[in-house]
């Protein structure tokens, strides 16, 4: 049987800038924002026959003593940081990639040390080349001297619980990712599918490298998924983290929280 936890990281607001700006809704107005979006980001923890699974790693925020708050999740949950045997990004943009790494005194070291980090070949290239100010190459330097770093390329398989599929869309080699076992289906789709409303309100996202492509592929993953059963692991959700589809009187399906 798998199990997954959302390792979130918090709430925030993104405007022009790229930059992630904690919002509190308890404190915070979203009219003191303009021209923003307003996400969480939640890292996934997943528990297979295999070993730890975790999916994207957050932005790398720290505590007030330099600690990862990707470490402190998952200790909460009763594991270590060692205890990770795979690392699966979707791509690596600063919000999914922040925590691949962990930074003290200014020195970095990779941050799951006994984890295979699976990282599409031509989102690696991508984020060297200079295209996008979201890509913080002083991460992926510390990645590629670990010797955790498994490039692939294309669709394959991690083993027989794990399923990278290149899909594009949100960046032009973003993938997502199967984990199965048994009659459970974990998807995991990135920032292709990062929020279950934009299922059911389904447009071209701007920021997106192709939003056509992602619009296309949300209604794909949700119609192959809605009727077999899968859960999805939503990394921007500030409504369901993990959610499961379930059928409506009219017969057509929404998503509710998985337990």
């Amino acid at each position: 049987m798998l199990q997954a936890y959302s390792l979130f990281e918090g709430s925030f607001s993104v405007d022009v800038s790229k930059k992630f700006i904690p919002f509190d809704p308890a404190v915070d107005s979203k009219n003191d924002r303009p021209a923003s979006m307003f996400i969480q980001v939640h890292p996934f923890l997943i528990e297979t026959a295999n070993g730890l699974v975790l999916c994207d790693t957050g932005l790398g925020l720290t505590n007030s003593d330099g600690k990862l708050l990707l470490y402190e999740n998952i200790e909460k949950l009763g594991y270590s940081p060692k205890d990770v045997k795979y690392v699966l990004m979707s791509h690596l943009h600063k919000d999914h990639a922040g925590g691949m790494v962990s930074f003290t005194d200014h020195v970095g070291r990779i941050a799951f040390p006994e984890a295979e980090y699976i990282v599409q070949r031509g989102e690696w290239e991508d984020a060297y080349s200079g295209i996008n100010s979201s890509y913080r190459t002083e991460i992926f330097d510390v990645v590629q001297r670990s010797g955790n770093l498994n490039l692939v390329e294309g669709d394959g398989k991690v083993n027989e619980e794990v399923e990278y599929c290149l899909s594009g869309g949100h960046t032009q080699h973003h993938q997502t990712f199967h984990i199965n076992y048994g009659k459970d289906h974990y998807f995991f789709g990135g920032d292709v599918l990062p929020e279950p409303e934009m299922i059911f309100q389904n447009h071209s996202a701007k920021y997106d490298y192709d939003g056509h492509l992602s619009k296309k592929l949300r209604q794909e993953y949700w119609e192959n998924g809605a009727s077999n059963d899968w859960i999805y692991l939503f990394y921007h959700a500030t409504s369901i983290a993990i959610g499961k589809p379930t059928m409506q009187f009219d017969r057509s399906f929404t998503a509710i929280e998985a337990k």
